[in-house]
């Protein structure tokens, strides 16, 4: 359940010059239950995103002049020195300053909201588009209208006050959405606020599958004890990823250690892997604990993890693959091809 503390909306527009402002609301929004709809559904959503990216505030690598504006700020209305309005005024027209940079720039509305939820604080910042749509009035008239294009959520920000205050050294105490390709558009958004990467939960969740792997084969476990492991591991994963948590090494450890597995903690303290406490969690990695999946030249393949060696034979020699049992709907669609 989310306490919304305080929200606001400021306006950014292109004005007759053709350069991009931000008009300033003069007072937080209503706490009306359309508001709650509101950033009830951008938490979820926010939450539920693949492929984030986390950091903190902290100085470019290089020689990257650092940009503590957005961070001062926000410090100040944390000790109570600022109002949260102030605070959503200094952002607007850091992120004014930080759009005139770029060309390729838009408008849109920054949504700053500050709210709890599971006991932890939070400052969700989004530079949301809105999106042309149709209404009908009362006396049956057709309207035009924009409305927040939630779906399409791709320049944000949830800063987790509690872990910032709580571990000030730590470098993920901020999540953004990351962008799709190269030389990223997003990273404007963290730049106006000063926001660097910290930690890459990819790579984190890769290391994890590897440390894993390694691990599970020094074990007497059977073939599908340990795929139990692997299983068990995928599905505690899963269910922090859900909630918003992290994962957590030493609970890892503890799955391992009812399943008749122990001291995987040590194990990967002992090896190389570069693991961190706790770090969030990456669906799309943790899935190879339970699919294998691949696409190229034209073909896609994807089975469970437990019929290697059994329905599917990998045959490293010759480079080739032989399924056992092939999936009835497939078979249909091979023998209709084959009779014609």
């Amino acid at each position: 359940m989310l306490k919304i503390d305080q929200a606001i909306l400021h306006g950014v527009q292109r004005n007759p010059e053709g350069q991009l402002t931000c008009k300033l609301r003069p007072q937080p929004l209503n706490h009306t239950e359309a508001l709650d709809e509101l950033l009830g559904e951008l938490h979820r959503l926010y939450t539920a995103k693949a492929g984030k990216g986390f950091g903190h505030f902290g100085v470019p690598e290089g020689d990257g002049e650092p940009n503590d504006a957005f961070k001062e700020a926000l410090l100040e209305w944390r000790s109570g020195n600022l109002g949260f309005v102030e605070l959503s005024g200094k952002a607007g027209q850091l992120l004014e300053t930080e759009l005139s940079k770029y060309d390729f720039a838009t408008g849109g509305y920054l949504l700053m909201a500050a709210y709890n939820h599971m006991a932890c604080d939070y400052l969700f910042v989004a530079l949301m588009s809105p999106k042309p749509s149709v209404s009908v009035s009362q006396e049956m008239e057709v309207m035009g209208s924009e409305h927040l294009d939630l779906s399409n959520l791709q320049l944000a920000a949830r800063i987790d006050l509690t872990e910032m205050q709580a571990d000030p050294t730590s470098k993920k105490y901020i999540s953004f959405v990351k962008g799709r390709a190269g030389r990223k558009v997003a990273d404007f958004f963290l730049d106006f606020m000063g926001c660097i990467e910290g930690v890459n939960a990819k790579v984190q969740n890769k290391e994890l599958v590897q440390a894993l792997e390694d691990y599970v084969a020094t074990t007497d476990l059977d073939k599908g004890e340990q795929q139990g492991c692997r299983d068990a591991v995928f599905d505690y994963c899963k269910t922090q990823i859900d909630s918003g948590g992290e994962v957590m090494l030493k609970d890892i450890a503890d799955e391992f250690a009812d399943r008749g597995a122990e001291d995987f903690y040590q194990f990967t303290s002992a090896g190389e892997y570069d693991l961190e406490e706790s770090f969030p969690g990456d669906s799309s990695t943790l899935r190879q604990l339970k699919k294998f999946s691949g696409t190229g030249g034209g073909v896609s393949i994807s089975f469970d993890a437990q019929h290697l060696g059994e329905r599917v034979v990998w045959n490293p020699a010759n480079d080739t693959l032989t399924i056992q049992g092939v999936p009835p709907n497939l078979l249909d669609q091979l023998q209709r091809r084959t009779k014609a």
